[in-house]
Protein backbone atom coordinates (compact mmCIF):
# COMPACT_ATOMS: atom_id res chain seq x y z
CA UNK A 1 0.00 0.00 0.00
CA UNK A 2 1.14 3.66 -0.37
CA UNK A 3 2.60 5.27 2.35
CA UNK A 4 0.72 7.57 4.58
CA UNK A 5 2.94 10.32 3.98
CA UNK A 6 2.85 10.44 0.32
CA UNK A 7 0.76 13.38 -0.33
CA UNK A 8 3.42 15.54 1.71
CA UNK A 9 5.87 14.37 -0.83
CA UNK A 10 4.03 15.03 -3.21
CA UNK A 11 3.35 18.21 -2.98
CA UNK A 12 6.61 19.07 -1.37
CA UNK A 13 7.81 18.40 -4.78
CA UNK A 14 5.19 20.75 -6.47
CA UNK A 15 6.20 23.55 -4.09
CA UNK A 16 10.21 23.10 -5.45
CA UNK A 17 9.23 23.01 -8.94
CA UNK A 18 7.23 25.99 -8.63
CA UNK A 19 9.51 27.50 -7.10
CA UNK A 20 12.09 26.88 -9.56
CA UNK A 21 9.52 28.50 -12.20
CA UNK A 22 9.34 31.40 -10.26
CA UNK A 23 12.77 32.14 -9.58
CA UNK A 24 13.31 31.91 -13.39
CA UNK A 25 10.86 34.17 -13.94
CA UNK A 26 12.58 36.51 -11.84
CA UNK A 27 15.78 35.80 -13.95
CA UNK A 28 14.00 36.72 -17.18
CA UNK A 29 12.83 39.90 -16.04
CA UNK A 30 16.20 40.89 -14.55
CA UNK A 31 17.43 40.08 -18.05
CA UNK A 32 14.58 42.34 -20.37
CA UNK A 33 17.24 45.00 -21.10
CA UNK A 34 20.24 42.58 -21.46
CA UNK A 35 21.78 42.48 -24.38
CA UNK A 36 21.67 38.63 -25.89
CA UNK A 37 19.92 37.36 -23.30
CA UNK A 38 17.59 34.64 -24.30
CA UNK A 39 14.38 33.94 -21.72
CA UNK A 40 14.39 30.93 -19.82
CA UNK A 41 11.44 28.27 -19.28
CA UNK A 42 11.84 25.39 -16.64
CA UNK A 43 10.35 21.73 -18.29
CA UNK A 44 8.20 19.68 -16.12
CA UNK A 45 7.61 16.66 -15.92
CA UNK A 46 5.35 13.90 -13.73
CA UNK A 47 7.50 12.00 -11.43
CA UNK A 48 7.32 8.31 -11.74
CA UNK A 49 3.52 6.93 -10.58
CA UNK A 50 3.45 4.38 -7.85
CA UNK A 51 3.53 1.33 -7.84
CA UNK A 52 6.39 0.68 -10.20
CA UNK A 53 6.28 -1.70 -12.59
CA UNK A 54 7.49 -4.89 -11.38
CA UNK A 55 6.23 -8.95 -11.01
CA UNK A 56 5.64 -8.13 -7.00
CA UNK A 57 3.83 -5.17 -7.95
CA UNK A 58 0.92 -4.10 -5.71
CA UNK A 59 -2.56 -3.67 -6.87
CA UNK A 60 -4.37 -0.53 -6.89
CA UNK A 61 -6.86 0.68 -9.08
CA UNK A 62 -5.32 2.89 -11.19
CA UNK A 63 -2.06 4.19 -10.98
CA UNK A 64 -1.17 7.11 -8.29
CA UNK A 65 0.72 9.97 -9.12
CA UNK A 66 3.63 11.34 -6.86
CA UNK A 67 4.07 15.03 -7.98
CA UNK A 68 6.32 17.23 -10.30
CA UNK A 69 10.00 17.83 -10.88
CA UNK A 70 11.83 19.53 -13.11
CA UNK A 71 14.03 18.29 -15.78
CA UNK A 72 16.14 21.31 -17.22
CA UNK A 73 15.85 25.20 -17.72
CA UNK A 74 16.00 25.53 -21.08
CA UNK A 75 16.89 28.96 -22.94
CA UNK A 76 14.41 29.55 -25.92
CA UNK A 77 16.34 29.84 -29.11
CA UNK A 78 15.61 29.05 -32.84
CA UNK A 79 18.91 27.86 -34.41
CA UNK A 80 17.59 28.22 -38.18
CA UNK A 81 16.73 32.28 -37.29
CA UNK A 82 20.56 32.56 -35.48
CA UNK A 83 22.01 31.33 -38.90
CA UNK A 84 19.79 33.45 -40.83
CA UNK A 85 20.61 36.44 -38.56
CA UNK A 86 24.35 35.51 -38.81
CA UNK A 87 24.56 35.63 -42.33
CA UNK A 88 22.73 38.72 -42.70
CA UNK A 89 25.06 39.83 -39.82
CA UNK A 90 27.86 39.37 -42.05
CA UNK A 91 26.30 41.41 -44.91
CA UNK A 92 25.69 44.48 -43.53
CA UNK A 93 29.04 44.46 -42.06
CA UNK A 94 30.52 44.55 -45.07
CA UNK A 95 28.09 47.21 -46.67
CA UNK A 96 28.04 49.13 -43.69
CA UNK A 97 32.67 49.48 -43.95
CA UNK A 98 32.21 49.79 -47.97
CA UNK A 99 29.67 52.96 -47.45
CA UNK A 100 32.29 54.30 -44.64
CA UNK A 101 35.58 53.98 -46.73
CA UNK A 102 33.48 55.02 -49.96
CA UNK A 103 31.67 58.28 -48.23
CA UNK A 104 35.80 59.11 -46.65
CA UNK A 105 36.75 59.02 -50.42
CA UNK A 106 34.19 61.22 -51.32
CA UNK A 107 35.17 63.23 -48.68
CA UNK A 108 38.56 63.42 -50.04
CA UNK A 109 37.75 64.10 -53.34
CA UNK A 110 35.36 66.69 -52.64
CA UNK A 111 33.69 67.19 -55.91
CA UNK A 112 32.22 69.38 -57.61
CA UNK A 113 33.76 71.99 -55.75
CA UNK A 114 35.34 75.39 -56.72
CA UNK A 115 38.39 74.30 -54.86
CA UNK A 116 39.38 70.28 -56.55
CA UNK A 117 41.44 69.05 -59.46
CA UNK A 118 38.66 69.73 -62.06
CA UNK A 119 38.25 73.38 -60.99
CA UNK A 120 42.24 73.30 -60.62
CA UNK A 121 42.08 72.28 -64.72
CA UNK A 122 39.39 74.62 -65.19
CA UNK A 123 41.38 77.69 -63.80
CA UNK A 124 44.83 76.68 -65.89
CA UNK A 125 43.41 76.31 -69.20
CA UNK A 126 41.70 79.78 -68.37
CA UNK A 127 44.72 81.59 -67.78
CA UNK A 128 46.33 80.65 -70.86
CA UNK A 129 44.18 82.86 -72.70
CA UNK A 130 45.87 86.46 -71.79
CA UNK A 131 49.27 85.05 -73.08
CA UNK A 132 47.35 84.01 -76.24
CA UNK A 133 46.28 87.60 -76.61
CA UNK A 134 49.37 89.34 -75.61
CA UNK A 135 52.03 86.63 -75.29
CA UNK A 136 54.70 89.52 -73.86
CA UNK A 137 51.92 90.24 -71.20
CA UNK A 138 53.92 89.47 -67.61
CA UNK A 139 50.60 89.73 -65.46
CA UNK A 140 49.52 86.96 -67.46
CA UNK A 141 52.73 85.02 -67.29
CA UNK A 142 52.47 85.14 -63.55
CA UNK A 143 48.63 83.80 -63.25
CA UNK A 144 49.77 81.15 -65.60
CA UNK A 145 52.93 80.26 -63.16
CA UNK A 146 50.14 80.85 -59.86
CA UNK A 147 47.24 78.30 -61.77
CA UNK A 148 49.36 75.33 -62.26
CA UNK A 149 51.23 75.74 -58.84
CA UNK A 150 47.78 75.73 -57.57
CA UNK A 151 47.11 72.34 -60.27
CA UNK A 152 50.61 70.12 -58.54
CA UNK A 153 49.02 71.21 -55.31
CA UNK A 154 45.61 70.35 -55.29
CA UNK A 155 47.24 66.60 -57.15
CA UNK A 156 49.89 66.74 -54.05
CA UNK A 157 47.13 67.24 -51.28
CA UNK A 158 44.71 64.83 -52.73
CA UNK A 159 47.87 62.12 -52.79
CA UNK A 160 48.53 63.23 -49.43
CA UNK A 161 44.75 62.72 -48.11
CA UNK A 162 43.79 59.89 -50.17
CA UNK A 163 46.62 57.68 -48.24
CA UNK A 164 46.56 59.37 -45.25
CA UNK A 165 42.99 57.49 -45.09
CA UNK A 166 44.34 54.97 -46.85
CA UNK A 167 46.84 54.58 -43.64
CA UNK A 168 43.67 55.34 -41.45
CA UNK A 169 42.09 51.81 -43.03
CA UNK A 170 45.35 49.77 -43.02
CA UNK A 171 45.10 50.79 -38.85
CA UNK A 172 41.29 49.70 -38.68
CA UNK A 173 42.81 46.31 -40.33
CA UNK A 174 45.00 45.76 -37.73
CA UNK A 175 42.27 46.76 -35.18
CA UNK A 176 40.01 44.93 -36.65
CA UNK A 177 42.05 41.60 -36.75
CA UNK A 178 43.20 42.17 -32.60
CA UNK A 179 38.77 42.29 -32.22
CA UNK A 180 38.65 38.86 -33.91
CA UNK A 181 41.72 37.36 -32.23
CA UNK A 182 39.89 38.35 -28.84
CA UNK A 183 36.58 37.23 -30.08
CA UNK A 184 37.87 33.65 -30.77
CA UNK A 185 40.22 33.85 -27.20
CA UNK A 186 36.91 34.64 -25.27
CA UNK A 187 35.09 31.77 -27.43
CA UNK A 188 37.76 29.43 -26.72
CA UNK A 189 37.17 29.99 -22.35
CA UNK A 190 33.38 30.07 -22.56
CA UNK A 191 33.80 26.61 -24.25
CA UNK A 192 36.11 25.72 -21.54
CA UNK A 193 33.82 26.65 -18.92
CA UNK A 194 30.65 24.83 -20.79
CA UNK A 195 32.80 21.84 -20.99
CA UNK A 196 33.91 21.72 -17.04
CA UNK A 197 30.02 21.97 -16.15
CA UNK A 198 28.16 19.91 -18.53
CA UNK A 199 29.01 16.23 -17.40
CA UNK A 200 28.00 17.05 -14.22
CA UNK A 201 24.09 17.83 -15.21
CA UNK A 202 24.16 21.70 -15.34
CA UNK A 203 23.19 23.87 -18.54
CA UNK A 204 24.73 27.04 -18.31
CA UNK A 205 22.14 28.91 -20.30
CA UNK A 206 23.80 32.25 -20.07
CA UNK A 207 27.31 31.09 -20.86
CA UNK A 208 25.29 30.11 -23.96
CA UNK A 209 24.04 33.57 -24.25
CA UNK A 210 27.34 34.88 -23.64
CA UNK A 211 29.18 32.64 -26.39
CA UNK A 212 26.42 33.23 -29.00
CA UNK A 213 26.54 37.36 -28.20
CA UNK A 214 30.61 36.98 -29.26
CA UNK A 215 29.75 34.33 -31.99
CA UNK A 216 26.90 37.50 -33.69
CA UNK A 217 30.21 39.79 -33.23
CA UNK A 218 32.57 37.51 -35.21
CA UNK A 219 29.75 37.09 -37.76
CA UNK A 220 30.15 40.94 -39.05
CA UNK A 221 33.37 40.71 -39.41
CA UNK A 222 34.25 37.45 -41.04
CA UNK A 223 31.93 34.50 -41.84
CA UNK A 224 32.33 31.67 -39.45
CA UNK A 225 30.74 28.01 -39.71
CA UNK A 226 29.72 26.55 -36.38
CA UNK A 227 29.85 23.10 -35.35
CA UNK A 228 28.27 21.82 -31.89
CA UNK A 229 30.20 19.26 -29.59
CA UNK A 230 28.26 17.02 -27.10
CA UNK A 231 29.73 17.01 -23.88
CA UNK A 232 29.98 13.76 -22.14
CA UNK A 233 29.29 12.28 -18.51
CA UNK A 234 26.03 12.86 -16.97
CA UNK A 235 24.98 16.13 -19.71
CA UNK A 236 21.38 16.95 -19.73
CA UNK A 237 19.10 16.36 -23.13
CA UNK A 238 18.94 20.36 -23.43
CA UNK A 239 22.82 20.98 -22.88
CA UNK A 240 24.26 22.47 -26.11
CA UNK A 241 27.92 21.41 -25.90
CA UNK A 242 30.96 22.87 -27.17
CA UNK A 243 31.33 24.84 -30.65
CA UNK A 244 34.36 24.74 -33.34
CA UNK A 245 34.64 27.57 -35.29
CA UNK A 246 35.72 27.05 -38.84
CA UNK A 247 36.16 29.21 -41.96
CA UNK A 248 35.82 27.69 -45.11
CA UNK A 249 37.05 29.47 -47.98
CA UNK A 250 35.55 30.29 -50.86
CA UNK A 251 37.91 28.54 -53.48
CA UNK A 252 36.97 25.05 -51.70
CA UNK A 253 40.08 24.79 -50.23
CA UNK A 254 39.87 22.50 -46.73
CA UNK A 255 38.10 24.03 -43.91
CA UNK A 256 40.42 26.13 -41.34
CA UNK A 257 39.63 25.51 -37.65
CA UNK A 258 39.88 28.88 -35.55
CA UNK A 259 37.98 27.42 -32.43
CA UNK A 260 38.03 23.88 -31.19
CA UNK A 261 36.87 23.50 -27.92
CA UNK A 262 39.41 25.70 -25.51
CA UNK A 263 41.99 26.13 -28.07
CA UNK A 264 41.97 28.68 -30.56
CA UNK A 265 43.80 30.16 -33.32
CA UNK A 266 45.07 33.36 -33.89
CA UNK A 267 45.13 35.78 -37.03
CA UNK A 268 47.77 38.21 -38.42
CA UNK A 269 46.95 40.57 -41.51
CA UNK A 270 50.45 40.74 -43.26
CA UNK A 271 51.33 42.95 -46.71
CA UNK A 272 53.28 42.12 -49.91
CA UNK A 273 56.27 42.44 -48.35
CA UNK A 274 55.42 39.72 -45.10
CA UNK A 275 55.08 42.45 -42.62
CA UNK A 276 51.89 43.29 -40.50
CA UNK A 277 50.09 45.85 -41.78
CA UNK A 278 49.96 48.36 -39.05
CA UNK A 279 48.31 51.00 -41.35
CA UNK A 280 51.93 52.99 -41.73
CA UNK A 281 53.52 53.67 -44.99
CA UNK A 282 56.11 51.05 -46.19
CA UNK A 283 58.05 53.35 -48.48
CA UNK A 284 58.87 56.94 -47.17
CA UNK A 285 60.46 58.28 -49.94
CA UNK A 286 57.15 57.16 -52.41
CA UNK A 287 54.75 56.91 -50.17
CA UNK A 288 53.75 53.60 -51.50
CA UNK A 289 51.25 51.09 -49.05
CA UNK A 290 52.36 47.66 -48.93
CA UNK A 291 48.67 46.34 -49.82
CA UNK A 292 47.17 43.15 -48.28
CA UNK A 293 48.30 39.86 -49.24
CA UNK A 294 46.75 37.26 -46.51
CA UNK A 295 45.90 36.77 -43.27
CA UNK A 296 48.19 34.16 -41.23
CA UNK A 297 46.51 31.83 -39.19
CA UNK A 298 48.18 29.62 -36.12
CA UNK A 299 47.66 26.25 -34.94
CA UNK A 300 44.76 26.30 -32.14
CA UNK A 301 46.02 26.03 -28.93
CA UNK A 302 46.02 27.36 -25.38
CA UNK A 303 47.85 29.83 -26.13
CA UNK A 304 47.88 29.00 -30.05
CA UNK A 305 51.06 29.86 -31.60
CA UNK A 306 52.74 32.61 -33.41
CA UNK A 307 50.69 33.47 -36.52
CA UNK A 308 53.29 34.49 -38.25
CA UNK A 309 54.69 31.40 -38.54
CA UNK A 310 51.87 29.60 -38.88
CA UNK A 311 50.37 26.95 -41.56
CA UNK A 312 47.44 28.29 -42.46
CA UNK A 313 46.55 31.21 -44.58
CA UNK A 314 43.52 32.88 -45.99
CA UNK A 315 43.86 35.05 -49.05
CA UNK A 316 41.65 38.56 -50.94
CA UNK A 317 40.81 35.28 -53.31
CA UNK A 318 39.66 32.82 -50.88
CA UNK A 319 36.89 35.30 -48.99
CA UNK A 320 33.51 35.40 -50.29
CA UNK A 321 32.01 38.69 -51.42
CA UNK A 322 30.07 40.65 -49.43
CA UNK A 323 32.23 38.53 -46.60
CA UNK A 324 31.87 40.69 -43.49
CA UNK A 325 33.69 43.92 -42.67
CA UNK A 326 37.04 42.38 -43.32
CA UNK A 327 36.90 41.53 -47.09
CA UNK A 328 35.40 45.49 -47.10
CA UNK A 329 38.22 46.63 -45.62
CA UNK A 330 40.59 45.08 -47.91
CA UNK A 331 38.63 46.23 -50.69
CA UNK A 332 39.07 49.77 -49.41
CA UNK A 333 42.94 49.60 -48.60
CA UNK A 334 44.77 47.17 -51.31
CA UNK A 335 44.29 43.31 -51.56
CA UNK A 336 46.72 42.77 -54.60
CA UNK A 337 50.06 44.10 -55.83
CA UNK A 338 50.51 43.35 -59.78
CA UNK A 339 53.00 44.99 -62.45
CA UNK A 340 53.23 47.82 -59.29
CA UNK A 341 50.02 48.78 -59.54
CA UNK A 342 47.25 47.79 -56.34
CA UNK A 343 43.98 46.75 -56.56
CA UNK A 344 41.50 48.06 -54.13
CA UNK A 345 39.49 51.36 -54.03
CA UNK A 346 42.05 53.77 -52.55
CA UNK A 347 45.24 51.86 -54.19
CA UNK A 348 43.30 52.31 -57.56
CA UNK A 349 42.10 55.69 -56.90
CA UNK A 350 45.90 56.75 -56.37
CA UNK A 351 47.00 54.63 -59.52
CA UNK A 352 44.13 56.85 -61.41
CA UNK A 353 45.41 59.84 -59.87
CA UNK A 354 49.11 59.01 -60.84
CA UNK A 355 48.54 58.09 -64.43
CA UNK A 356 46.10 61.54 -64.97
CA UNK A 357 49.34 63.42 -63.49
CA UNK A 358 52.02 61.31 -65.18
CA UNK A 359 50.16 61.74 -68.97
CA UNK A 360 49.25 65.78 -68.39
CA UNK A 361 52.82 66.28 -67.18
CA UNK A 362 54.49 64.33 -70.02
CA UNK A 363 51.96 66.10 -72.69
CA UNK A 364 52.67 69.48 -71.60
CA UNK A 365 55.94 69.29 -70.72
CA UNK A 366 56.62 67.70 -74.24
CA UNK A 367 55.14 70.88 -76.16
CA UNK A 368 56.56 73.19 -73.70
CA UNK A 369 60.06 72.40 -74.48
CA UNK A 370 59.37 72.85 -78.11
CA UNK A 371 58.93 76.42 -77.48
CA UNK A 372 61.10 79.65 -76.39
CA UNK A 373 60.24 82.32 -73.55
CA UNK A 374 60.87 85.98 -74.11
CA UNK A 375 64.46 86.65 -75.42
CA UNK A 376 64.78 83.03 -74.97
CA UNK A 377 67.00 81.30 -77.44
CA UNK A 378 67.80 77.91 -76.03
CA UNK A 379 64.10 76.50 -75.18
CA UNK A 380 63.81 72.89 -73.97
CA UNK A 381 62.53 73.69 -70.91
CA UNK A 382 60.05 72.13 -68.31
CA UNK A 383 57.25 73.46 -66.97
CA UNK A 384 56.50 70.71 -64.51
CA UNK A 385 58.28 68.02 -62.87
CA UNK A 386 57.11 64.74 -61.36
CA UNK A 387 55.71 61.20 -62.41
CA UNK A 388 53.43 60.67 -59.59
CA UNK A 389 50.39 62.87 -57.71
CA UNK A 390 52.74 63.25 -55.04
CA UNK A 391 55.63 64.57 -56.64
CA UNK A 392 53.59 66.70 -59.11
CA UNK A 393 55.48 70.50 -59.24
CA UNK A 394 55.78 73.30 -61.14
CA UNK A 395 59.68 73.71 -62.22
CA UNK A 396 59.13 77.28 -63.85
CA UNK A 397 60.15 80.15 -61.35
CA UNK A 398 60.36 83.27 -64.09
CA UNK A 399 57.27 84.42 -65.83
CA UNK A 400 59.57 85.07 -68.67
CA UNK A 401 60.47 81.78 -68.79
CA UNK A 402 57.19 80.37 -69.96
CA UNK A 403 57.55 79.02 -73.47
CA UNK A 404 54.62 80.88 -75.60
CA UNK A 405 56.61 81.31 -78.91
CA UNK A 406 56.96 78.83 -81.50
CA UNK A 407 59.91 80.48 -82.82
CA UNK A 408 63.10 81.68 -80.47
CA UNK A 409 63.65 85.49 -80.68
CA UNK A 410 59.81 86.01 -81.66
CA UNK A 411 58.08 87.03 -78.44
CA UNK A 412 55.02 87.88 -79.59
CA UNK A 413 54.54 84.97 -81.02
CA UNK A 414 51.54 82.82 -78.98
CA UNK A 415 52.13 79.54 -81.58
CA UNK A 416 53.14 77.68 -78.97
CA UNK A 417 50.80 78.73 -76.06
CA UNK A 418 47.75 78.48 -78.61
CA UNK A 419 49.21 74.51 -79.26
CA UNK A 420 49.43 73.79 -74.89
CA UNK A 421 46.03 75.37 -74.61
CA UNK A 422 44.86 72.60 -77.36
CA UNK A 423 45.55 70.17 -74.95
CA UNK A 424 42.86 70.89 -73.20
CA UNK A 425 40.04 69.17 -75.56
CA UNK A 426 42.62 66.81 -76.67
CA UNK A 427 41.66 62.76 -76.45
CA UNK A 428 44.65 60.52 -74.51
CA UNK A 429 44.99 56.96 -75.26
CA UNK A 430 46.35 55.71 -72.74
CA UNK A 431 43.41 57.29 -70.69
CA UNK A 432 40.56 55.62 -72.78
CA UNK A 433 40.60 58.52 -75.26
CA UNK A 434 38.97 60.55 -73.05
CA UNK A 435 40.77 64.49 -72.18
CA UNK A 436 42.13 65.10 -68.31
CA UNK A 437 39.50 66.58 -67.41
CA UNK A 438 36.69 63.88 -68.43
CA UNK A 439 38.92 61.11 -67.29
CA UNK A 440 39.23 62.90 -63.71
CA UNK A 441 35.52 63.30 -64.25
CA UNK A 442 35.11 59.43 -64.86
CA UNK A 443 36.55 58.50 -62.47
CA UNK A 444 35.17 60.54 -59.44
CA UNK A 445 31.49 59.91 -61.44
CA UNK A 446 32.20 55.93 -61.08
CA UNK A 447 33.04 56.37 -57.55
CA UNK A 448 29.73 57.83 -57.02
CA UNK A 449 28.26 55.18 -58.73
CA UNK A 450 29.60 52.81 -56.38
CA UNK A 451 29.01 55.12 -53.54
CA UNK A 452 24.90 54.63 -54.74
CA UNK A 453 25.12 51.10 -55.12
CA UNK A 454 27.01 50.40 -51.51
CA UNK A 455 24.52 52.63 -49.93
CA UNK A 456 21.30 50.77 -51.79
CA UNK A 457 22.67 47.23 -50.77
CA UNK A 458 23.22 48.96 -47.35
CA UNK A 459 19.73 49.91 -47.05
CA UNK A 460 18.04 46.86 -48.24
CA UNK A 461 20.81 44.80 -45.65
CA UNK A 462 19.55 46.70 -42.87
CA UNK A 463 15.89 46.37 -43.18
CA UNK A 464 16.30 42.56 -43.68
CA UNK A 465 18.38 42.68 -40.80
CA UNK A 466 16.27 44.28 -38.86
CA UNK A 467 13.22 41.59 -40.19
CA UNK A 468 15.34 38.67 -38.91
CA UNK A 469 15.94 40.79 -35.46
CA UNK A 470 12.72 41.23 -34.94
CA UNK A 471 11.89 37.54 -35.48
CA UNK A 472 14.78 36.49 -33.60
CA UNK A 473 13.65 38.87 -30.83
CA UNK A 474 10.00 37.63 -30.76
CA UNK A 475 11.42 34.13 -30.23
CA UNK A 476 13.42 34.67 -27.46
CA UNK A 477 13.29 37.95 -25.94
CA UNK A 478 12.00 38.53 -22.95
CA UNK A 479 8.18 39.49 -22.49
CA UNK A 480 7.64 41.28 -19.40
CA UNK A 481 3.55 40.66 -20.17
CA UNK A 482 4.39 37.03 -20.41
CA UNK A 483 6.60 36.78 -17.57
CA UNK A 484 3.84 38.40 -15.36
CA UNK A 485 0.88 35.92 -16.87
CA UNK A 486 3.32 33.11 -15.75
CA UNK A 487 4.84 34.61 -12.30
CA UNK A 488 0.92 34.83 -11.42
CA UNK A 489 0.58 31.26 -12.76
CA UNK A 490 3.07 30.03 -10.76
CA UNK A 491 2.53 31.53 -7.54
CA UNK A 492 -0.74 30.21 -7.49
CA UNK A 493 0.25 27.15 -8.34
CA UNK A 494 3.05 27.14 -5.27
CA UNK A 495 0.29 28.34 -3.15
CA UNK A 496 -1.72 25.82 -3.74
CA UNK A 497 0.97 23.22 -3.45
CA UNK A 498 1.16 24.92 -0.31
CA UNK A 499 -2.23 24.82 1.03
CA UNK A 500 -2.04 21.14 0.01
CA UNK A 501 0.31 20.16 2.38
CA UNK A 502 -1.22 22.08 4.98
CA UNK A 503 -4.38 19.95 4.65
CA UNK A 504 -2.36 16.78 4.70
CA UNK A 505 -0.37 17.57 7.53
CA UNK A 506 -4.50 18.38 9.20
CA UNK A 507 -5.45 15.01 7.52
CA UNK A 508 -2.52 13.61 8.94
CA UNK A 509 -2.87 15.66 12.59
CA UNK A 510 -6.28 13.72 13.03
CA UNK A 511 -5.11 10.56 12.14
CA UNK A 512 -2.29 10.96 14.88
CA UNK A 513 -3.25 12.66 17.44
CA UNK A 514 -7.13 12.87 17.06
CA UNK A 515 -7.75 8.63 17.32
CA UNK A 516 -7.23 6.08 19.96
CA UNK A 517 -9.03 3.21 21.75
CA UNK A 518 -13.06 3.82 22.24
CA UNK A 519 -13.68 5.61 26.02
CA UNK A 520 -10.11 6.24 26.93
Amino acid sequence: MRSTFMGLEASKRGLFTQQTALYTTGHNISNANTLGYSRQRVNMQATPGFPTAGLNSPYYPGHLGTGVEATSIQRIRDEFIDRQYRQETNRLGYWESTVKSISQIEDVMNEPSQYGINQAFTNFWKSMEDITKDPQLMAGRQVLLAEGRTLADSFNYMDRQLKKVQGNIGNEIKVTTDVVNSLLKQIAHINKQIEEVEPNGNVPNDLYDARDLLVDELNKKLPVSIQREKSGGLANDVAEGTITITYEPSDGSPPITLVNGREYATLAAVDRNGNRIDGEEDDPATGSFAEFLEFRISDIGEPPTDPMVGPSTISFGQLYKEGGGFRALIEAYGHSYNNGTGQGLYSEMIANLDKLANEFITEFNAIHRAGFGLNDTVGNRDFFSGTTARDFKIVITKPEEVAASDTAGESGNNKNMLKLAELQSKTNANLGQATFQNFYRGITGDLAVKGKEAETNFKNSQALHLQIANNRAAMSSVSLDEEMTNMITFQQAYNANARMITVVDETLDKIINGMGRVGL
